[in-house]
């Protein structure tokens, strides 16, 4: 009966922490997208979260984009050569990149490369006490470190998917065209002809919330690391929390990449 009624109560906790921890970064979504429209108003904190978020993440967004776009040129051809459908690749790879591909894995590689660059920036700045200091100047920590990094994830999020996207685009002309012998005219008439207005409208509505999504998680993580469950006050607590935030990223982007799919389709 003992071990019956401890397993309610470790549930039972369980469940209110992961309760409280939605409740707690609810909060701090709401105070920081706040803090945006608080003045003063600095631009140079934003340019800098730009280039570190956005610039910084450029050579991935090449690299994976390229061997994307030709993964899809060379499976696409060879699927399209069983039904004679060679002259449609085109518009399978662009669709398959602006509408799903494109968004989702410019995504994951931001929250790689940035998303965890974040969290150990604010989960450091949190255990070295740096947050704390601000507290005590009267300078709201949401305006001056967070609300910088929602905006800019909000702008380099679609401008790294655009890039993904052509680079892509390229990389299944290359082999489907240049590799494969696929017809070059073909592969672009069937682009223009079947990707539409609403193609490109769900390919950046997805990286705007997308951006949103990876700052929010990740600024939140690091900026209560010490409310993480065991949380140990230092680095390791520090690399516990970036490793969560990423985790919870990337799940969380797949499952909206779903929702908004459903709502936007």
């Amino acid at each position: 009966m003992e071990k019956i009624l401890g397993y309610f109560e470790k549930l039972g906790d369980t469940a209110l922490y992961y309760l409280d921890q939605t409740g707690r970064m609810g909060i701090f979504l709401f105070f920081s997208v706040a803090s945006i429209f608080k003045p003063p108003y600095k631009i140079s904190p934003i340019i800098k979260q730009v280039y570190i978020i956005g610039a910084l993440s450029v050579s991935v967004i090449l690299f994976t984009g390229a061997f994307t776009g030709m993964v899809l040129g060379l499976q696409g051809y060879h699927t399209l050569n069983k039904v004679g459908a060679e002259a449609w690749l085109g518009s399978m790879v662009a669709l398959g990149l602006i509408r799903e591909l494109g968004p989702v894995m410019a995504a994951l590689m931001v929250t790689g490369r940035a998303g965890s660059a974040i969290c150990a920036e604010i989960g450091i700045m949190r255990i070295s006490e740096q947050i704390d200091a601000l507290d005590c100047m009267a300078i709201d920590p949401h305006k001056f470190i967070i609300a910088p990094k929602f905006i800019a994830g909000v702008i380099s999020l679609p401008l790294l998917t655009a890039i993904f996207d052509v680079v892509g685009i390229f990389g299944g002309y290359a082999v489907g065209v240049g590799l494969l012998g696929a017809s070059e005219g073909a592969y672009f008439s069937s682009i223009y002809s079947n990707v539409e207005f609403a193609d490109v409208y769900m390919g950046l509505v997805k990286p705007l919330c997308f951006g949103l999504l990876i700052t929010w998680i990740c600024s939140a993580k690091g900026y209560f690391v010490h409310l993480e469950r065991n949380a140990s006050f230092g680095a390791e607590g520090v690399s516990r929390a970036t490793t969560n935030a990423v985790v919870l990223s990337s799940v969380c982007i797949l499952v909206f990449d779903y929702i908004l799919t459903s709502l936007l389709i």
